[in-house]
Parts: C-alpha cells; structure tokens; sequence
C-alpha cells in the first residue's frame, strides 16, 4: 500500500496533484513560519505567564527540539501510513496543538503545547518536499522545487514582523490563532 504511494505519475499532474502540493506547500510555510513567530511576542508570552527570561527562551526551544525530533521520523511514517494519510494527521495535530498554545494558562502548559506543535510541524516541511516528489512528474518538479524553497525562505523572514504585529495589534493569543485559517485550506486540500 505505501509503495504505491511513491509510484511516480507519468504524464501530466492533475489538479488535485496540485492541490495537495500547495497544501503541502502551505503546511510547510506555516510549520518554518512558527519557528520565527513568538519571537517578537516572547516578552507578551512571558508576561502572560509570568515566566522570567530564562524560562521563556523554552517556548520557542520546545518547539525546535521537537521539530527536530519529528523530521527523521517522517520518512518512517510515510512508508507505515503513506504521505497524504499523515500529511492529514499531522495538519490536524498541527492546528489542534496551536489552538492549544493560545489557550495555555501556564508556562509548563505553553512549553508542552508548543512541543506538540513543533513536533507536528517537523513533518510537515518534509512532507511538502515528498509529496512535490510524489504527486509531480519530472518535468514539473523545478516548479514544485521553487515554491518549496520560497516556502523555505519567505516565511522566517516575516515571520518575527507578522508576530510582532498581531501581538501589538491583537493580542500574543493571535500568533497561534493565525494558523487556523490556513491549516482549514492545507486539511480540505489534502
């Protein structure tokens, strides 16, 4: 069942091949975005949560680490469940565990919640490269290519200004609310 997964189609990708790359796309975009995004809202976040300084510093490195932990595992997982079924898991945990980050009441909670995000997100980056693999024929995957590498580099650069915004704006709560509506689409296109 996995193998046929990684079957390579040989003519011209469909729309729904397209679909679920930029889905994969978006999933990635928002898994690099959320590495960046507390940063510029930590001293809201630890405010919030009375954390000191020291203690702060885990709400993103909870997030790093579990990325890390999940990103190695990812090529395991598509072989034991195929790409588009953990693509969707991993989406739905992904927006589940950000929604959980702005409800957290406690820096333990914050940390937690932040290592469920970053270890759904892990999978997401590697995923969206497979999946332009899979899903695109030879021809087409400099396109794929290209959109994951802006993926790649455009969301770490706005992703401190679009936190600082939202938390100025709106509220710290916002820069995990923001996930919502892109991690809806990334779900329905996968």
């Amino acid at each position: 069942m996995a193998a046929d997964a990684l079957i390579r189609p040989a003519g011209e990708p469909s729309r729904r091949d397209w679909i679920a790359v930029m889905s994969a796309m978006l999933g990635a975009f928002m898994a690099v975005l959320d590495i960046q995004i507390t940063n510029s809202s930590l001293k809201d976040i630890q405010g919030a949560l009375s954390a000191t300084l020291e203690e702060g510093s885990w709400i993103s490195t909870s997030y790093l680490v579990a990325e890390i932990i999940m990103i190695p595992l990812t090529a395991w997982l598509v072989q034991l469940l195929s790409a588009r079924r953990l693509a969707v898991w991993v989406s739905i945990g992904f927006l589940f565990s950000s929604l959980l980050c702005s409800l957290a009441w406690s820096l333990e909670s914050m940390i937690v919640f932040r290592a469920m995000q970053g270890f759904t997100g892990g999978a997401l980056i590697p995923l969206a490269f497979t999946l332009t693999l899979i899903k695109l024929p030879e021809h087409h995957r400099a396109k794929g290519m290209a959109l994951f590498a802006l993926t790649a580099t455009f969301a770490p650069s706005i992703g401190p200004t679009l936190g600082g915004w939202l938390t100025e704006n709106f509220g710290w709560e916002y820069i995990f609310y923001i996930n919502v509506p892109p991690g809806l689409l990334m779900i329905a296109g996968l």
